[in-house]
């Protein structure tokens, strides 16, 4: 991987992956009352670790939001995790029935997007249907990686992605 055009996409989601939902009932509360402006009145968005923008710069992808959040990722979680402003993959549509039964309504555009260029998708609501059509319709390396959403990304998640782009580098 020598230049950005050669750099893996790395398809980012944010409820899930970076903000966790699996915190102590009496913290949801607490961070309920403290909403503000700020945070787009979702009081999750203060589960974000502000450390994890720079491991993911760090990782060496062409980092991408794939999520519902869309340019409010950019508005509100980019600012709070020291990432800039990341092309916002657009959804055409996310319901079902747009391909087979249990594939996830991202799948597809991703791989448009990808255009035959190595990707991660690290979501956290990704299945065995996803895997399985990536495998078939992308003739490149692609690492569908999904987070416990209890936990968010954690080290180990991180690893795992830097093996993977590792193995790719080494072709």
């Amino acid at each position: 991987m020598t230049s950005a055009v050669e750099r893996p996409f790395l398809f980012l989601d944010v409820d899930g992956p970076l903000i966790p939902f699996g915190v102590p009932a009496g913290d949801l509360e607490t961070a309920a009352d403290a909403s503000t402006a700020s945070d787009g009145g979702n009081p999750l968005v203060r589960r974000l670790d502000p450390g994890v923008g720079a491991r993911l710069l760090a990782l060496g992808c062409r980092l991408v939001w794939a999520t519902t959040w869309r340019e409010e990722a950019n508005e509100i979680v980019s600012p709070r995790i020291g990432l800039p402003r990341l092309p916002v993959v657009p959804w055409p549509s996310l319901c079902a029935g747009d391909g087979p039964h249990g594939l996830h309504g991202k799948t597809s555009a991703l791989v448009e997007w990808a255009d035959g260029r190595p990707f991660i998708w690290v979501d956290d609501e990704i299945s065995a249907m996803d895997r399985l059509w990536v495998e078939a319709a992308h003739p490149v390396p692609a690492l569908l990686h999904r987070v416990d959403p209890a936990k968010g990304l954690t080290n180990t998640d991180f690893s795992t992605l830097t093996d993977w782009l590792g193995a790719v580098a080494r072709g």
